[in-house]
């Protein structure tokens, strides 16, 4: 309860900050709007010539279209300007201040701060979603859904600690924009089902940068097409990649000299 209300108190502030420059929230939100819908006038141009993108049907590809978006969202909102701010701290020294506050330091690192207007993404991921499902005249049954949160939940984890990753190398790196946007390279491939690769590029999106459990496997759990094993795989493997995110940056944490060395 302690760390939730910090939370709310974090957030607040934010929140108030963003709400500041309604203008700003407004055309920022707009974008996320255009984005999306370039998005999906890519993949209906491909439509146009072809029946099936490997497996998937349209409203198939569009629901792992709104699950990138969604993600997208939750990364811009929450990920990144922690990411961003705990690299400027650890550069000017400031990261001190973290480190000596009564809190653990992974957590104020990287949840303390939100941009309000990306979770516009996060809505209209969910409502892509929404309008897929009712294009395939799909009600998903209740084991389907619980797989779904479950497969959410790992994606949720598997991404936070990534880019947790991420940022631990700037105790050494300092500058690490270079890895972000290496990683956002290997996400956009994301934004397809990764059941169209073959062959190394498939096991690479799969096993060692996870964008499968991402986007593609929560789709199909929505849809029927995943077993309890593979959610049961993803699950263990968001743990697992939890754990030793924790273990990094404690690793990495031995490296920071501090303002006074």
């Amino acid at each position: 309860m302690r760390y939730l209300k910090l939370l709310t108190i974090f957030y607040k502030n934010s929140i108030l900050k963003e709400l500041e420059y309604r203008v700003n929230f407004l055309s920022n939100a707009f974008m996320s709007v255009f984005w999306l819908v370039w998005g999906i006038v890519g993949v209906s141009i491909f439509f146009l010539h072809r029946d099936t993108m490997g497996d998937w049907t349209y409203p198939e590809v569009l629901m792992v279209v709104g699950l990138f978006t969604f993600f997208t969202g939750v990364m811009e909102s929450l990920l990144r300007p922690n990411v961003g701010a705990v690299i400027e701290q650890i550069r000017d020294g400031t990261f001190d201040f973290v480190l000596t506050k009564p809190v653990n330091a992974q957590f104020i690192a990287s949840l303390r701060s939100i941009v309000i207007w990306r979770l516009v993404d996060v809505i209209i991921g969910i409502a892509v979603i929404v309008y897929a499902l009712g294009q395939l005249h799909v009600t998903p049954t209740p084991t389907q859904i619980g797989f779904f949160l479950v497969m959410i939940a790992s994606a949720v984890a598997i991404v936070y600690s990534i880019w947790l990753v991420m940022v631990s190398f700037a105790f050494w790196f300092v500058k690490i924009d270079n890895i972000t946007e290496l990683f956002y390279a290997f996400y956009e491939a994301g934004r397809y089902p990764v059941t169209i690769y073959r062959g190394v590029v498939r096991v690479l999106l799969t096993f060692i940068v996870p964008i499968a459990f991402i986007t593609t496997f929560p789709a199909s759990a929505l849809l029927g097409r995943i077993d309890p094993t593979t959610t049961i795989i993803g699950f263990v493997f968001a743990i697992g990649s939890f754990i030793a995110s924790n273990r990094f940056w404690n690793f990495a944490l031995r490296y920071y000299s501090s303002a006074s060395s």
